[in-house]
């Protein structure tokens, strides 16, 4: 047989190969848009751990009310979702619709009743007692749990979620350099609580 003749089969590619997660939280949000519960609680339990962690800072630690907000963004996302026009991933969809759900029950309370209260003076008496390294994360987030929330709102959305000054200050409703000086007065008293300064 002369080589020219040979015919060469190509296998058709399988369709078992995995899907990306930003392709299955496409099919789940269109499934779940069309009114799929199981789709839309498989979109509750990818997504909401991360979005927990990101509520809990923005909430000063409050564990009820991170939860509250928790819920009540993913009732917006239920909501909203048939309007979603897949311009982004659902996942960064979702943290920004949980940041601005967030940032709206802070502005709702006031920044000013958001004190740390008795239980964040415990938590700032216990940081005296408890010998630490300056390395550990749970001294870091002990720390930022008794910033002043306004402080601690900007320090997270910029150092951890990677915001820009412009963005915080159109969602905190503040100029840009007041995003910035609250952003130095936050690393600041961080320094200061961690041993650092």
């Amino acid at each position: 047989m002369d080589m020219l003749d040979a015919t060469v089969t190509i296998a058709a590619p399988t369709s078992s190969a995995p899907t990306s997660p930003a392709v299955e939280d496409a099919a789940l949000a269109r499934a779940a848009a069309d009114g799929d519960t199981h789709a839309y609680e498989r979109i509750y339990r990818r997504h909401s751990p991360r979005l927990y962690a990101l509520l809990w800072r923005l909430c000063g630690g409050n564990t009820a009310r991170a939860e509250d907000v928790l819920q009540e963004t993913f009732i917006q996302a239920w909501r909203k979702l048939p309007q979603f026009r897949f311009e982004s991933a659902l996942a960064t969809w979702l943290h920004r619709l949980a940041v601005n759900t967030a940032l709206m029950e802070l502005r709702a309370t006031t920044f000013e009743s958001l004190d740390i209260g008795e239980t964040g003076m415990e938590v700032l008496a216990g940081m005296a007692d408890t010998p630490r390294c300056h390395a550990t994360g749970m001294d870091l987030e002990r720390a930022l749990l008794s910033l002043p929330p306004r402080a601690r709102a900007v320090l997270v959305l910029h150092d951890i979620e990677g915001w820009k000054h412009q963005e915080i200050a159109v969602e905190l409703q503040m100029a840009v350099g007041s995003s910035k000086a609250q952003l130095h007065r936050a690393r600041s008293l961080l320094r200061a609580r961690l041993g650092d300064a």
